[in-house]
């Protein structure tokens, strides 16, 4: 049974179902939905991440986790688990290059890849890599770093909408053999429970979407990391500017197919991306009631230009003649660090039972320029995309 049947047997069975349920199955059908029909990342996907990008990313993600195991006092064994890993290049990436640093980091490091399905490319040749097929953390006792690239904006979420001063849900339902959506009671009390412990009040006539799933997430994140951190990277807002009638009346629910925002979530099911801004207020919020401490935020381009994007690619020439393939390497890292795309993605620092007075992505610092120094300039392979 394909996504869409699915979609139509449970509104058969049902009258309806609320955006959030369309969009799990949408997205996670085993047979058919959108991320198990195979890899949707690259040129010939709909879209691309950062690891994609440029493998500077890894690189110099890989400078950042360096100094989290030196505040946790340089520990024998320090293990990153990657949730939402896909074919594993972000790791292969971030190993790779932690090769060059002093002090026995390689050696402690270990990498664990988590991903709802076996990724046909996932990278098996990689010393201190583990792979775990699963939707949700299974693991505990993690002594390092949760590390998240573009996961939290796939989580379902719910639509809402005010109506003449109700808060009403958006369903989805069949009418006339075609499906549309309705509004009506919301599912459940916790969606006006989030808008009211974030303070806030929707207009009349304004959409907005309210991703419940965050509140298991971090749950699992902090009952898995013993000591260490967790760092997100994804596209998001403070509440205040989530759901700012004046900037987002209609919300944030966008998306994509080869590459195109089509923005009609009813068409395509299981063969577009659907996609929604995170609230990263709520994160954090939730992040403290889970015992997670929260450090920093910033934006990509900062994160990045913290850790010495700007140093590699001042290097970039030393190590690449040809011309063409220094424009596509240029072009790249620049798309990495470009506030409007990329380089305005969020980046969140939390912690639990770990000290420190500032991580390197996040205020500039002489030791990461340092140690980002000791890197070779990280140039495109073959697992990499080309943009231009």
């Amino acid at each position: 049974m394909t996504a869409e049947a699915e979609v139509s047997r449970r509104i058969a069975e049902r009258g309806r179902i609320t955006f959030a349920e369309f969009m799990e199955v949408a997205l996670y059908w085993p047979r058919g939905g959108y991320y198990a029909s195979g890899d949707r990342i690259g040129a010939e996907g709909d879209y691309f991440t950062s690891p994609l990008v440029h493998p500077i990313f890894g690189a110099l993600v890989a400078v950042q986790l360096y100094q989290m195991w030196q505040v946790m006092g340089s520990p024998g064994s320090f293990t990153v688990v990657e949730p939402g890993a896909g074919d594993g290049l972000l790791c292969r990436d971030i190993l790779s290059y932690a090769e060059d640093f002093p002090g026995g980091f390689r050696d402690a490091l270990s990498y664990v890849c988590i991903d709802r399905r076996v990724a046909a490319g996932h990278q098996r040749d990689l010393k201190h890599a583990h792979r775990i097929v699963a939707d949700t953390l299974p693991v505990n006792v993690v002594d390092g770093c949760i590390l998240s690239n573009e996961l939290l904006d796939a989580f379902p979420v719910h639509q809402v909408v005010m109506e003449e001063g109700s808060l009403r849900e958006v369903y989805v339902v069949r009418e006339e053999g075609t499906l549309t959506t309705r509004t009506g009671e919301p599912s459940t009390p916790a969606l006006a429970g989030r808008l009211d412990d974030l303070d806030v009040t929707l207009s009349d006539g304004q959409t907005a979407e309210i991703n419940l799933a965050l509140e298991g997430w971090v749950d699992d994140a902090g009952s898995a990391l013993s000591r260490g951190f967790v760092l997100t990277v994804d596209y998001g807002r403070t509440a205040k500017e989530l759901y700012s009638a004046q900037d987002r009346f209609r919300g944030t629910l966008t998306t994509f197919y080869r590459h195109v925002q089509t923005d009609s979530p009813l068409q395509r099911i299981g063969r577009q991306d659907i996609t929604s801004q995170v609230d990263f207020t709520s994160v954090v919020r939730l992040g403290r009631r889970a015992g997670l401490d929260f450090l920093d935020i910033t934006d990509q381009r900062s994160f990045l230009g913290n850790l010495g994007a700007e140093d590699l690619l001042g290097r970039l020439r030393n190590v690449i003649a040809d011309r063409t393939e220094f424009t596509a390497n240029r072009r790249g890292i620049l798309e990495l660090v470009d506030s409007s795309g990329l380089g305005g993605f969020k980046v969140l620092a939390q912690g639990k039972n770990v000290e420190t007075t500032g991580l390197w992505g996040f205020c500039p610092s002489e030791e990461a320029r340092m140690l980002a120094g000791l890197l070779t300039p990280p140039v495109l392979t073959d697992r990499h995309l080309k943009l231009i």
